[in-house]
């Protein structure tokens, strides 16, 4: 049986990548030497569910749960912005920019979790809180590197970096090389359309 690495996301306006590219560059800039695994702004979107390696012949399903639920849902706005850490800026893992929205947004998360865990894939185990990740926190970074790290994102100025409308959600396939994750979008769904 044939499987692929898959997860579900909403993609970001170039207005809000150039930004996340603008705050990435600053961050590099500053935490220069520091292990941190920087993520391409091309490959960061809005996850709604990563859903691990999943069956070929779950795809037909999986594009039918988010047609569904993605047809339920009125566009939305979200705004992104304000820089933190996960799981503290004292103790940092993952490097993250904020990202506020609607309820629609969480009632769209909700909806695809519970549909994707009735197929079988494990259920979101923390309360989902969304964000976009800039880079994470290698393992061997020393104590030091990451209290450096907690001190810059705590002092960084980061305000609002954008707002845009979602429309769309997709089914992305992530396929792991040395050079880093590769995303190949597999479908598109449409937010319910109004009449």
């Amino acid at each position: 049986m044939s499987v692929i690495r898959a997860f579900i996301a909403i993609d970001l306006s170039t207005e809000i990548q150039q930004a996340l590219e603008q705050v990435s560059s600053q961050l590099k800039g500053q935490l220069k030497g520091v292990p941190v695994r920087w993520v391409p702004v091309k490959n960061i979107h809005l996850t709604l569910k990563f859903l691990g390696d999943i069956s070929i012949a779950n795809l037909e399903i999986l594009e039918g749960i988010l047609l569904t639920e993605a047809a339920r849902c009125a566009p939305f706005d979200v705004s992104v912005g304000r820089l933190g850490a996960f799981p503290s800026t004292r103790r940092p893992r993952v490097i993250w920019v904020g990202v506020e929205a609607q309820a629609e947004l969480g009632q769209l998360q909700r909806a695809v979790d519970e549909a994707t865990t009735r197929l079988g894939y494990a259920p979101e185990e923390r309360g989902f809180s969304p964000h976009l990740t800039l880079g994470r926190i290698s393992r061997n970074a020393s104590n030091v590197e990451v209290g450096l790290i907690g001190q810059i994102v705590e002092k960084s100025e980061v305000g609002h970096l954008g707002t845009m409308q979602v429309q769309t959600v997709h089914l992305y396939r992530s396929d792991l090389q040395p050079t880093g994750a590769v995303y190949t979008r597999l479908y598109t769904a449409n937010l319910k359309v109004e009449r």
